[in-house]
């Protein structure tokens, strides 16, 4: 598998393909048995989701993992938050405010208040809060989990609208996790089924379509039942 620089890659497969594996394994959750991870041409071994963060790559999971009843700018800032005062110490309100909504104006997120509780935001603005914690630092490779689920139109547009900022100005490459298959051709350049732990299928969103990858899955998935039924009947 390959991620070029500023792709969106989506990443499919059906239940115990070897999805979510390869996903912490990459955050650095998980070491890897076999095989080798380079980031930027340089071989790398994570022993932590630290140096998985160290190296640029965050995850957003489909939870989010948000604290709802914060306001916006402390979710923005949760484990990273702007200490001043010395030895002693107290937290800077007022500079994460004010840092949280210049950055959320740069990304184009737009939020009532940076004042407001998650909770009282609409999915698309939560999903679009996490996605930006996320990429507050110096994030070089994003993972997305489902980004798009139980989302009406405007909402799903506001994280399209997101993943391309972030992608094609800003050089950040992400990987679309999604059992959905429209919302992979909406949001992403290239296509990986992964199948076995093994990519069976690589191909650019502009030279397949919808109905040729719902067809491979379909021929995978009936593969999959002739060769347990043929297993069955030799053991």
């Amino acid at each position: 598998m390959h991620l070029r620089r500023g792709e969106v890659l989506g990443l499919v497969g059906d239940n115990g393909a070897g999805k979510s594996t390869f996903v912490k394994i990459l955050c650095g959750y998980q070491r890897p048995d076999v095989g080798k991870l380079f980031v930027e041409g340089k071989q790398v071994h994570f022993r932590s989701v630290g140096d998985a963060r160290a190296m640029g790559i965050e995850t957003v999971y489909q939870d989010l993992a948000l604290v709802p009843q914060l306001p916006v700018y402390k979710n923005l800032f949760l484990k990273r938050e702007v200490v001043a005062g010395g030895r002693l110490g107290f937290l800077s309100d007022g500079k994460m405010r004010k840092l949280a909504r210049q950055y959320l104006d740069d990304i184009k997120v737009n939020v009532p208040s940076v004042d407001a509780p998650v909770e009282r935001l609409s999915g698309g603005q939560r999903q679009a809060i996490a996605v930006a914690r996320a990429t507050r630092s110096d994030v070089k490779i994003l993972l997305l989990d489902e980004p798009l689920s139980a989302m009406g139109a405007k909402e799903s547009a506001l994280i399209i609208d997101l993943v391309r900022d972030l992608s094609k100005n800003r050089g950040v490459s992400i990987i679309v996790i999604d059992h959905n298959y429209a919302h992979i051709f909406e949001l992403c350049d290239r296509i990986n089924v992964i199948h076995q732990g093994v990519v069976s299928f690589d191909k650019r969103v502009e030279d397949t379509s919808l109905e040729e990858l719902t067809n491979y899955m379909v021929s995978e998935y009936r593969q999959q039942i002739m060769s347990g039924r043929g297993a069955r009947r030799t053991g």
